[in-house]
């Protein structure tokens, strides 16, 4: 596919509505609207935008989390769902690459997924969180080696973490080794206070330099009523606020325009894609820089089933993988057998 040498990225700092999916969807449409209207061609949303990330598991011990979890089970995404499909419509009527992070239903549990439709409506990607953090382990499961891939999109190579995997080095690599160009980073925002915005700036900055790719990362944001009605205790409040760094960041290490760190807005940044080369011609992790005979990193890409048998007419449920193929008993055995010579095994 044809790739742009400019890439006009936005990423969205905006409150989601903590009542309703579809009030929440609809802040996502109308955002990929105004965005594709400044002549966005990426649009990032944050961490589990749709419908809400669960701050509610931050500040409130699980004995009493029991209702809110449950609503947000009864509000989370199916994929598909008629809320992907509209997601779909609206990259393909707007020309623009979309990464939405969701709340992703399935049966019995709850994921932290990370979406990426491309300009034409295509969901190119479909991946989980592969270790919920401290409090979001009372939420959501665990997600799988399958969905550490990067993907082709009409703004080019897509890689994606949520919040704290960008502290698993070995997570970063495994997009890096596939040579992104444009990391999707995606946090939650109104957590922590500053230092957790210092921190994000930080792991982002320093994943774009040792990458060589762009980062577009986006937080959301809470307004003082909905944090009240998180919670009514002022000392657990403070725990709702700041932790903001919606950022776009060049394969230098430097912000492309300043961050979006308090209330509401759509940042937006030019990408010069000729930099990724200017950047990897003096250090590239993956390639020029790398020593694999010292240092090389083994992943098992297979995705996570509760079950396999030796039927191949066997499937589990294709949709709740990503959307990278690897999802038959002959893709199992391959892996199998490429771990077992990395292993230095014979048999």
């Amino acid at each position: 596919m044809d790739k742009k040498l400019m890439v006009r990225a936005a990423a969205a700092q905006i409150a989601p509505d903590l009542t309703s999916r579809e009030a929440t969807m609809a802040r996502v449409l109308e955002t990929i609207r105004e965005a594709a209207g400044k002549g966005a061609d990426l649009i990032v949303f944050p961490e589990t935008f749709v419908p809400w990330y669960p701050y509610f598991s931050f500040v409130l011990p699980p004995v009493l989390s029991g209702s809110e979890h449950l609503r947000l089970y009864e509000e989370a995404v199916t994929v598909p769902s008629p809320a992907t499909e509209a997601v779909a419509a609206a990259a393909r009527e707007n020309g623009i690459v979309v990464a939405l992070g969701i709340n992703e239903r399935d049966r019995g549990s709850l994921y932290n997924a990370q979406l990426v439709f491309d300009a034409d409506g295509t969901l190119l990607l479909k991946r989980r969180k592969i270790t919920p953090t401290f409090h979001e382990r009372m939420i959501w499961g665990q997600g799988d080696g399958a969905g550490l891939t990067v993907v082709d999109s009409r703004v080019g190579r897509i890689g994606a973490l949520a919040c704290w995997e960008h502290y698993n080095p070995l997570a970063r690599y495994a997009l890096m080794v596939r040579h992104e160009e444009i990391h999707v980073a995606q946090f939650p925002g109104s957590m922590v206070g500053p230092i957790f915005a210092d921190q994000m700036e930080v792991t982002i900055r320093h994943h774009a330099l040792e990458s060589g790719c762009f980062v577009v990362n986006a937080t959301g944001w809470l307004t003082d009523e909905q944090i009240a009605s998180i919670t009514p205790d002022e000392k657990l409040q403070r725990a709702l606020r700041g932790g903001c760094m919606t950022a776009i960041i060049s394969p230098e290490g430097k912000h492309l325009a300043p961050p979006i760190t308090e209330g509401e807005g759509i940042l937006i940044a030019d990408l010069d894609m000729s930099l990724i080369v200017k950047r990897k011609r003096m250090m590239d992790s993956v390639g020029h820089y790398a020593r694999p005979e010292l240092l090389s990193l083994l992943h098992d890409d297979r995705p996570a089933r509760p079950m396999v048998t030796a039927h191949p007419a066997f499937e589990t449920d294709p949709a709740r993988n990503s959307t990278d193929g690897h999802d038959d008993a002959s893709s199992d055995r391959e892996t199998d057998q490429r771990i077992a010579v990395l292993r230095g095994q014979t048999g």
